[in-house]
């Protein structure tokens, strides 16, 4: 048992990535709002159990690499006495027990609850040499499952050279089977550096009283507040009343972070509790828990973890003095990185913010209030994608499709559904069906919601907010903005033109011109298209900033297809997969020489999509938003290089323009270096669980690049009506009951 027979070659396949984990930069000329003024303390749960199974080796030696992060280890005896690190009482939970020992379940009081598994008290350490280390939560990847046997507690204080913190759960549940858990945490705390023991029992933590050393803290830990702490028969929530009592025998408390931040039922914030000023007051540290960057945050938070872990230390009005986390990561660049920044500050230098369809992770695509919000969150340019109405009016929409973004599945217009193969193979009501009056007072914009089909809604008090947005309106609310300049983009000119008669490109021109852009140079007009000749056609008739948009994955872009490409367009965009190639969620041993290429043509490049969706991230990125944001700007080494993000979330983009640990060279915290290519992969010792080899991606070639010129268009003052001379196919039958259910589960 301890370390897993496979350690040297997990190391080796660690050492660059461990580099990640760097000490932490100092929060610059500011005083913490801790009981101590010092930096808030970042405890790795089971060490950085986010990616690998809690209390394994990589877990623990993943996070150990800094020094200055605490490492949580959960302790559980065996039969014979020796002490074990396991995130659950419960072995089969997070180990494969059971598959050793089939007929080992027993059922037991653990704190006069009736619990049925298996339990470490039936088993010598001997007997559990072969046990290995499980994920104790589902939801995470299961390629490191099997590979790591349990850690004895000696090996992670003796082995693991960072502060130890350890916790004690259950004391009274050894007592029955003769086991001093008291008598075994102060023969380790005589051998070894503890620099914490927690425990929810009152009464345990009473025995340590005088006989741990004194640099040794001892932390009350609070279990949700109806629950009945054993030893004083009081729950917690009473505890909490007399926080002076606790000094008397522990130095700090640990409480789950909602009692910090309370929730609603429907999981957006309260206002924050009093506890922390509370404890201060009583002199006591207090210490958050339940942190974690692939649970479901807080809307408030935007599904951005670093912006929870800023809530908890950098609010202006207090600061928790440590927070218990399974990705140690994110909290050690918040205190070193992104504390104390002026948030106000306007900065349009690389890399460009680019909007997508507005703030669309807060607001419905397109709408007043994603712009609104993406204005406010720093973005320094906001976008509109142009669609056409059928009395002719240019609308900012994301989708041609108003199934894909309105609730017109539930309005009198759903009989219009049908197919146009020129667009997509299933029925849709397109906004050429619809007038812009039709649109404006009958329906309403609809969020988008990648990911809600594993419950990642977003934003759903606001699911149907704000007010659409004419191509016109969008000009005038951007003019005059602290904005660098605005990106339209233009998809399926060439069947506007040719089914419905309508030249978007002119329009596009005309509304700008009307709005005044044409006259003016303190915002750039961005035109983007994955349709080099829409490109062209701009090029020939007005001095707009071309984008071309490639919209396949490729590894490079030919030398012939770069000269293709700077004949109509002044920049590119390009997917994050082909700056980051990867496999099942895990990035590969390979770098793309596509974005080196593009720049080196003199055509700066931009990044799409970005989302804060931690499903959205390879794991490499810790589901941490600002961590693959980091990587993907990252000059040299295994960054991208990227010149612009364009992103859903514009202000977690913002605010990490703003971090302090930029332009610091040799001296940037190895936090904040990008992840080594392939390096989570290499930790993989199972081979059945690598990820699937992948096939070389293409290269961009100058066929891919051209296409046929648009084609003149017949009638430029409106386009034809719905029913000609589009070809509309209704290929299966689609009733308005169907449709609505439809529109419920999108929304």
């Amino acid at each position: 048992m301890g370390r897993s027979g496979h350690a040297c070659s997990v190391l080796g396949s660690l050492l660059l990535l461990l580099l990640l984990l760097g000490p932490a930069a100092a929060q610059k000329g500011s005083t913490w709002k801790t009981l101590s003024g010092d930096a808030p303390a970042v405890i790795a749960k089971g060490g950085f159990s986010g990616l690998f199974p809690d209390s394994s080796d990589p877990a623990y030696s993943f996070a150990a690499s800094n020094q200055d992060s605490a490492q949580w280890c959960d302790v559980r005896l065996t039969k014979d006495g020796v002490g074990i690190c396991l995130p659950d009482i419960k072995m089969d939970n997070c180990t494969t027990i059971s598959d050793l020992f089939p007929k080992g379940k027993k059922t037991y009081l653990v704190n006069g609850v009736s619990t049925t598994g298996w339990f470490s008290v039936d088993y010598n350490s001997i007997d559990l040499t072969n046990v290995t280390l499980l994920r104790a939560i589902l939801s995470r990847t299961n390629r490191f499952d099997g590979s790591f046997t349990l850690v004895q507690v000696e090996v992670a204080l003796s082995q693991y050279k960072a502060p130890a913190w350890l916790n004690v759960q259950h004391d009274s549940f050894y007592s029955q089977f003769n086991l001093s858990m008291r008598s075994y945490i102060l023969s380790m705390s005589k051998q070894y550096t503890v620099d914490y023991i927690s425990s929810p029992e009152v009464s345990f933590l009473k025995s340590l009283v005088g006989r741990v050393g004194r640099k040794t803290k001892l932390v009350l830990r609070f279990l949700d507040e109806g629950l009945v702490e054993p030893s004083t028969n009081q729950t917690y929530g009473s505890i909490l009343k007399n926080l002076s009592s606790i000094k008397t025998f522990a130095s700090g408390i640990l409480v789950p972070k909602h009692y910090i931040w309370p929730v609603t039922a429907d999981n957006y914030l309260q206002p924050s509790t009093s506890v922390v000023d509370d404890a201060h007051k009583a002199g006591l540290e207090i210490y958050a828990a339940d942190f974690a960057n692939d649970f479901a945050l807080s809307y408030n938070y935007s599904y951005d973890p670093l912006a929870e872990y800023l809530g908890f230390i950098d609010n202006g009005a207090f600061c928790v003095d440590g927070l218990l986390t399974d990705f140690p990561i994110t909290p050690l660049e918040a205190i070193g990185c992104f504390s104390n920044l002026n948030n106000t500050k306007a900065d349009h230098g690389a890399p460009l913010v680019i909007s997508h369809n507005g703030a669309s992770g807060d607001y419905p695509d397109c709408t007043d209030l994603a712009y609104q919000k993406a204005v406010q969150d720093g973005a320094d340019v906001i976008d509109c994608d142009v669609q056409v109405t059928k009395d002719g009016i240019p609308i900012c929409m994301s989708s041609i499709d108003l199934m894909d973004v309105t609730t017109v599945a539930s309005s009198q217009f759903a009989s219009q559904a049908g197919v146009i193969s020129d667009i997509k193979a299933v029925a849709g009501v397109y906004t050429f069906n619809l007038t812009w009056e039709d649109i404006a007072n009958n329906l309403k914009p609809m969020i988008s919601n990648p990911f809600g089909q594993i419950s990642l809604s977003r934003n759903p008090r606001n699911r149907n907010a704000g007010k659409f947005m004419r191509l016109s309106d969008f000009l005038a609310f951007a003019k005059g903005k602290k904005l660098s300049g605005i990106m339209i983009t233009v998809e399926h000119a060439s069947f506007m033109a040719e089914k419905l008669g309508f030249g978007v490109v002119d329009a596009v021109i005309k509304a700008v011109d009307d709005s005044g852009y044409s006259k003016q140079s303190a915002q750039k007009v961005m035109i983007q298209s994955t349709n080099s000749s829409t490109l062209v056609k701009f090029k020939q008739l007005a001095k707009y900033n071309l984008v071309y948009k490639i919209d396949e994955v490729v590894k490079d872009a030919a030398p012939s297809s770069l000269a293709d490409i700077k004949k109509f367009a002044d920049a590119a965009s390009v997917s994050i997969k082909s700056v980051y190639p990867e496999s099942s969620n895990f990035l590969i041993n390979q770098t793309n020489p596509l974005v080196k290429s593009l720049q080196s043509a003199g055509l700066p490049v931009y990044v799409y999509l970005l989302m804060n969706e931690f499903f959205s991230q390879p794991y490499d990125f810790f589901s941490d938003a600002t961590s693959q944001i980091n990587a993907l700007v990252h000059k040299g080494g295994e960054g991208g290089g990227v010149d612009g993000l364009i992103t859903d979330f514009p202000g977690t983009a913002h605010r990490y323009k703003l971090n302090s640990c930029r332009n610091m060279g040799d001296k940037t915290p190895y936090y904040m270096l990008p992840p080594q290519r392939g390096g989570l992969v290499g930790v993989i010792q199972d081979k059945a669980a690598l990820p699937p080899a992948m096939a070389p991606e293409p290269v961009l070639t100058v066929s891919d690049v051209a296409e046929p010129p648009l084609p003149p268009v017949s009638n430029t003052t409106a386009p034809a009506p719905s029913h000609a001379p589009v070809e509309v196919s209704v290929s299966i039958p689609i009733t308005a009951a169907v449709l609505v259910l439809c529109a419920s589960l999108l929304i």
